[in-house]
């Protein structure tokens, strides 16, 4: 950690623009991360993992040689096709690097505590997978959520940054708000208007930034999620689904972004 605060202290320039290259690094293993989780929840006998098969065209199945697995440089010089078959490689998987980068770049600037810092970046690499695959296949996977919920716990736990029981106590609520919230809509309409998983990820959030944060996630989730529907209602008025994930992750890391910068200030 001293290292870098020298290297940050001494060329914040030269520290971001690393930080924006581990970023897109980050950023191409999140985007796998989002691909396959799903599809290795889904088919238990799948020999599918984070590992196996390598990175390859899900067209044509040539396997992509070291140049070809370059993040955001590989995509622009292939030009979003695949080099053997020529299918369009999906621009999201080059946003997903560039917005990765893109962060990371810019907190490493405006944060100047690496652990800070560090544990930014280790929240945003939850979030930003568990909101893809909620918005596409609504759901919220234990195998993301659970070690999301013990990574704050345990981070407060040893850096003191925040009460350890106010973690604790923001786990707990963030739980049992959402669960009472489920049963109360349940019970009333017949029908179910949050998942699961959700209650895990607000936990989770919960757990990082603290009991005292929830009211504030919630209403920041509420409003981006309202602004979502009206969006969405107008592109697709038949098939709308509305995913809660998107919009607590969205939420969650934005305010502890403000706690961050308040600390640091």
């Amino acid at each position: 950690m001293n290292t870098l605060m020298l290297v940050r202290e001494s060329c914040p320039a030269g520290f971001s623009a690393m930080s924006g290259v581990l970023g897109a690094i980050v950023g191409s293993f999140l985007g796998l991360v989002a691909e396959r989780v799903p599809a290795m929840m889904m088919d238990d006998e799948s020999r599918t993992n984070l590992l196996f098969p390598g990175s390859h065209c899900p067209a044509c199945g040539h396997s992509l040689k070291a140049w070809e697995n370059i993040p955001l440089v590989s995509w622009l010089a292939l030009r979003g096709r695949c080099s053997h078959c020529r299918t369009a490689i999906p621009l999201r998987l080059f946003l997903i690097e560039g917005v990765t980068a893109l962060f990371f770049a810019v907190s490493a600037w405006c944060i100047a505590d690496i652990q800070a810092l560090c544990s930014l970046w280790l929240l945003a690499s939850f979030l930003l997978p568990l909101a893809m695959i909620d918005r596409e296949h609504q759901l919220l996977p234990d195998c993301l959520t659970q070690p999301l919920l013990w990574a704050g716990l345990l981070m407060h736990a040893f850096s003191g940054s925040l009460p350890l029981r106010d973690a604790l106590l923001g786990a707990a609520a963030g739980y049992l708000s959402l669960w009472l919230l489920y049963w109360g809509f349940r019970l009333t309409t017949g029908r179910e208007g949050l998942g699961y998983g959700d209650f895990k990820l607000l936990a989770a959030l919960g757990a990082w930034c603290g009991w005292q944060a929830l009211p504030t996630i919630v209403l920041i989730a509420a409003l981006s999620g309202i602004a979502g529907y009206f969006l969405m209602i107008k592109s697709d008025k038949n098939n709308l689904i509305i995913s809660f994930g998107p919009y607590l992750s969205f939420a969650g890391i934005t305010v502890f972004i403000s706690q961050l910068l308040v600390i640091n200030v």
